[in-house]
């Protein structure tokens, strides 16, 4: 027998792989559209984040099961993050086959899951060794803080303290979770950067070239009105000269006048 919870140990007789694992549970997900905006830009900001990085598998609602053979034990939570895995898409995540739990879950908790998020979830990712738990209220109305966070300590979980800056470090991921103004913020402490969707990123981009066009067209239009300055300065410098010259041909002309006169 396989299973991969501790203190757990439930039998199971052996059936064929392909009949006994689905890769749906059949229920649908009740969400507000908040809540799976902002799940699904989550999983996006992590795609992105560990994109460059092929041994590290990022996901999100997939069944995962955690005893060989007893399909009944199975979970899936909203995101999940196993290192050491490879990218390659799956249907389901087995935990004998992949060879170990993810090392970082999270659930975004709504009215019909947060009893099970704060309760039979905490107490199964921590039987099954799962490194970092975190849980998200997306509308703030069910968890005692929009923001929580779990860290496996000797086989316990122990509840993140909130950091300097407010947000709940994972040390399994090396990032930062922080209740912002879009929601849920991901700040990456090693770059200084807020991570961003690919969108962001490309607006961000646009943004950017727009303010350094503008920049420099305001610049342009500086040097362009300087160069008008000169212009003028060198024009009216001109003008004065000739006025000079004019008055001292005017002052030679009468000097030459009265040296005739004598």
């Amino acid at each position: 027998m396989t299973t991969y919870q501790k203190g757990l140990d439930i039998p199971y007789a052996q059936t064929d792989d392909s009949d006994i694992y689905p890769d749906t549970d059949g229920k649908p997900m009740a969400v507000s559209d908040l809540h799976r905006r902002i799940l699904m830009r989550t999983l996006q900001i992590l795609d992105t984040h560990f994109e460059e990085k092929p041994e590290v598998y990022v996901s999100g609602d997939i069944l995962m099961y955690y005893v060989e053979g007893d399909p009944r034990k199975s979970v899936a939570p909203d995101v999940l993050v196993s290192f050491g895995l490879g990218k390659k898409l799956r249907r389901t995540y087995k935990v004998w086959e992949e060879g170990k739990v993810p090392d970082f879950a999270m659930e975004f908790s709504s009215k019909n899951t947060y009893r099970d998020d704060l309760g039979k979830k905490l107490e199964l990712y921590g039987l099954l060794g799962i490194q970092d738990y975190f849980l998200y209220d997306a509308e703030g109305l069910y968890l005692p803080s929009a923001l929580m966070g779990f860290e496996l300590v000797d086989d316990v979980y122990v509840p993140i303290s909130a950091g300097a800056t407010g947000g709940l470090h994972s040390a399994a991921l090396g990032l930062d979770f922080h209740v912002d103004n879009v929601g849920l913020g991901i700040y990456d402490p090693s770059t200084d950067e807020w991570i961003q969707t690919p969108a962001e990123s490309a607006l961000s981009r646009a943004e950017q070239e727009s303010v350094r066009a503008e920049t420099a067209e305001a610049r342009a239009e500086t040097a362009e009105a300087r160069a008008e300055q000169e212009t003028t300065r060198a024009e009216t410098a001109e003008a004065r000269a000739e006025q000079a010259e004019a008055e001292a041909a005017k002052l030679r002309e009468q000097i030459a006048r009265l040296q005739a006169r004598t």
